[in-house]
């Protein structure tokens, strides 16, 4: 079993594949080091001495700098390394030399459903999405009273609550009023009951107008100020709609049709290493295969922009990134945040150092295709192949983001573990054995597979996505067996 890896040959560091304890003889790519101190598993130990102020290197690329004499063997990690980040970065448009779409594959075909307007679905569903928080315990209640509705190809009765849709201005008005219009059309849901008050900021013909042309059979409305009895009210409503989502079935569709979002959360040393490398290597199978995949979290790209810029498949999709990138950092600035407030306290547990450590892995997720479009929060996708989508880091708003832009899966990759789960099906994809032993009420897939020697990035990547088609096909997910599914909603401004 490999101690460690070296995972460029001009790195500085290696990353423990597993505890290396002090006084042990390391040796990986021709070098050998003795560790000096003890290494948790995830966290780099220098294999060349690095002075102080020097450039530590992993993936090839500088992830901050010492700030002492590091002779080899030593620990690197938040005592003695510092980012090199500050603010906006002036990028310029240099395609890599082999930026080409990879060689096509025949799609394999899933067990799906089929729209009316023609969209593919992975699951038939009943969803109640409430415009204002006010009325979520109502929605919850209605979710309910009716579970006797969930029958035949009926696959759920689901809400999706939030604290917003009233007290909000501008920009965070449009953007709530947006991304529940995008989660009413997402084809997952067969058929959707949208619920007011009705007495909102949000208001019905203001909701109707941003939702533009609909299903007036599979888009329902309730404004519970204006009936007697609201629940008597949705119980029709509601059996109209089962009555319409009854009529779809399962039927043989092509993978190229599948969006799956991308995303990784309770991140750990290993996380660019085994799952994200992962990840990144079915994304390139999907996109060989005709289908798209989705990368957000922005503030994770911050100083691992010279693995994505130059992969943008042309100079109008190159300064949508860079506007993308610097408008979240302009963001960060003008909250009086640094842009390099990041990792989290669980990341740098698991051995993250810096924020160019964890955007490093983190966009490994995006594997090695041309990136085909970039778009903003609440647009659908709409090119084939690898997008990139504009959101935060933060798991729920990011995964929330990622199923209103039309994802019918997403893969969630952890090293610490993470119960949640989006209104698409996400899949939980752990960095490590000793985390998918621990939760299997959590984990999916485990990648871990990986730094125990026993199977490739390749054959993983094959694994997952034999997985993710059954998974297309109607296998429920560790958090849809609980009943995790929630949302979260960006926002960046006052309430009244």
């Amino acid at each position: 079993m490999p101690q460690a890896i070296h995972i460029s040959p001009i790195d500085n560091v290696v990353v423990a594949l597993h505890p290396i304890a002090k006084g042990t003889l390391v040796e990986v790519d021709g070098l050998a080091v003795t560790a000096l101190e003890d290494i948790p598993q995830g966290h780099k130990m220098a294999v060349k001495p690095i002075k102080n102020g020097e450039n530590v290197i992993k993936y090839g690329f500088p992830i901050g700098h010492a700030t002492a004499d590091a002779a080899p063997g030593t620990w690197m990690h938040t005592h003695n390394v510092h980012t090199n980040l500050s603010g906006e970065v002036e990028y310029s448009y240099n395609p890599a030399p082999d930026l080409a779409p990879l060689p096509k594959v025949e799609p394999e075909t899933f067990m799906g459903f089929r729209r009316k307007d023609g969209r593919a679905a992975i699951r038939n569903e009943i969803w109640i999405i409430p415009t204002v928080g006010c009325v979520n315990d109502i929605a919850k209640k209605m979710v309910a009273d009716n579970q006797d509705l969930v029958t035949g190809s009926i696959e759920g009765l689901y809400t999706f609550t939030h604290p917003f849709g009233c007290s909000q201005t501008g920009h965070d008005h449009a953007q709530t009023r947006k991304l529940l219009a995008a989660l009413v059309r997402h084809p997952n849901a067969a058929a959707v009951l949208v619920l007011h008050l009705g007495c909102e900021n949000l208001q019905h013909d203001q909701f109707v107008e941003e939702l533009g042309e609909y299903d007036h059979d599979r888009v329902k409305f309730l404004t519970c100020q204006d009936v007697e009895d609201e629940f008597a009210a949705a119980r029709d409503i509601l059996k109209e709609l089962a009555a319409y989502a009854g009529q779809f079935k399962r039927e043989p569709i092509p993978v190229s049709e599948l969006v799956v979002g991308m995303k990784c959360g309770g991140s750990d040393g290993l996380s660019g290493i085994t799952a994200n490398p992962t990840i990144g290597r079915f994304s390139d199978m999907m996109g060989q295969r005709g289908g798209s995949t989705v990368l957000t979290e922005v503030p994770e790209m911050f100083g691992a922009e010279g693995f994505l810029m130059d992969r943008c498949i042309n100079k109008e999709v190159f300064v949508k990134a860079e506007h993308m990138i610097n408008g979240f950092k302009d963001y960060f600035i003008s909250h009086n945040e640094v842009v390099y407030d990041n990792p989290s306290p669980g990341n740098k547990a698991g051995g993250i150092t810096t924020l160019e450590d964890k955007s490093c892995g983190c966009v490994q997720k995006g594997g090695t295709a041309p990136i085909m479009d970039v778009i903003g929060y609440g647009d659908p996708v709409v090119t084939k192949g690898l997008n990139m989508l504009y959101g935060p880091g933060n798991d729920l708003v990011s995964a929330t983001a990622m199923t209103a832009a039309g994802a019918h899966l997403i893969l969630f990759s952890t090293g610490r573990g993470t119960p949640f789960s989006a209104p698409a099906p996400t899949l939980k994809i752990s960095t490590n054995t000793p985390l998918a032993e621990k939760k299997d009420g959590w984990i999916d897939f485990n990648t871990g597979v990986i730094a125990d020697g026993e199977k490739t990035i390749d054959e993983a990547a094959k694994d997952l996505l034999d997985l993710v088609i059954r998974v297309a096909s109607g296998e429920q997910t560790k958090a849809e067996k609980h009943g995790f599914r929630e949302i979260s909603i960006f926002k960046d401004g006052v309430v009244l």
